[in-house]
């Protein structure tokens, strides 16, 4: 064989492994952190990933591993040192990794990740006891206005998105919102259970946490926090009630730093696969999940927007100095 037909041949073979490798890729054994402990909203996404990707057949195995510690944090420490370079990782964040991050001045952030995509959203709900007296927005705000000290809150953990809403809320209520009186509860039960018994004026969470509860009438739904009605929910949002209030929990996917550009979209075009497969759209119904799949440079713009938001308002509430 000459010298040309040789290097002809190398060249060949070396495309067919470039293209062989992309097709196991896509097809590879994928590796999905939950930075949290299991049972919790991180975990319970990234088990729904594994489910929609297995099931679809956009990947022959998924494993599941918690990593849980400070608002996943420690998870993400792990990813950024360990990590690095890794192209068939993924962990599951949001937006409480994004408060958690500035209130623990964490000495890693979400930057330095490789973004891959927003997937899911959930409106939070405002509630209170069904004996209360107030009975919709304008009635809490008037309280909160009054006295916001007097006004308390009920939510998740200090600088989540609870937090933030109940934030937001009392500053569009025209208060200071510094004098926010705010009630962190480790569990959604405990929280559910000091909401229903009267132990705290108004209650803050996603509207899922709620539902059954509202349905009970053991609470009154004031309103959701999303920019439209919710086609499941009888109720109004904030917003329609004059309250300048739109807040989602949202959900989203990283990928260690390190990659390639050709690492980075296959991955991308991995989750893209899964969000626009029918076992995933079946999951999103089957947990009242809203769909919100951006990725790219916008959901790139989409992570520095949300972290210049959050810093502003825990600055705002003295969580962040």
């Amino acid at each position: 064989m000459s010298l040309f037909h040789r290097a002809a041949m190398r060249g060949l073979l070396a495309a067919a492994v470039i293209v062989g490798a992309g097709s196991a890729f896509a097809q590879s054994d994928l590796k999905i952190m939950a930075p949290a402990a299991p049972g919790g909203g991180w975990d319970g996404t990234a088990r729904a990933m594994q489910q929609a990707l297995t099931g679809a057949g956009i990947a022959k195995s998924v494993q599941v591993t918690n990593v849980p510690g400070a608002g996943g944090i420690v998870g993400l420490a792990q990813l950024i040192n360990q990590g690095k370079g890794d192209a068939n990782q993924l962990m599951v964040n949001g937006f409480v990794m994004v408060g958690a991050i500035l209130t623990n001045k964490a000495p890693v952030n979400l930057t330095q990740t490789t973004p891959i995509a927003r997937l899911t959203e959930e409106a939070l709900a405002i509630v209170v006891p069904t004996d209360s007296a107030i009975k919709d927005a304008k009635g809490l705000a008037a309280a909160i206005k009054a006295d916001p000290a007097k006004v308390t809150w009920g939510g998740g953990s200090a600088g989540g998105v609870d937090h933030i809403a109940a934030a937001l809320f009392t500053q569009e209520a025209g208060a200071d919102p510094t004098k926010l009186n705010y009630i962190p509860f480790s569990g959604g039960g405990e929280a559910l259970a000091a909401i229903i018994g009267g132990k705290v004026t108004a209650g803050v969470s996603g509207f899922s946490e709620f539902e059954g509860q509202i349905k009970a009438g053991k609470l009154r739904l004031i309103g959701v926090t999303s920019a439209n009605r919710l086609a499941n929910v009888d109720g109004p949002t904030i917003k329609e009630q004059g309250i300048n209030l739109e807040i989602t929990n949202w959900r989203s996917v990283v990928a260690p730093p390190g990659l390639t550009a050709e690492q980075t979209k296959a991955l991308t075009d991995i989750v893209k696969k899964m969000n626009d497969s029918p076992q995933w759209k079946e999951l999103l119904k089957q947990r009242g999940w809203d769909a919100a799949y951006l990725d790219g440079e916008a959901f790139g713009a989409f992570l520095k927007a949300e972290n210049e938001r959050v810093n502003k308002v825990l600055t705002s509430v003295g969580l962040v100095k």
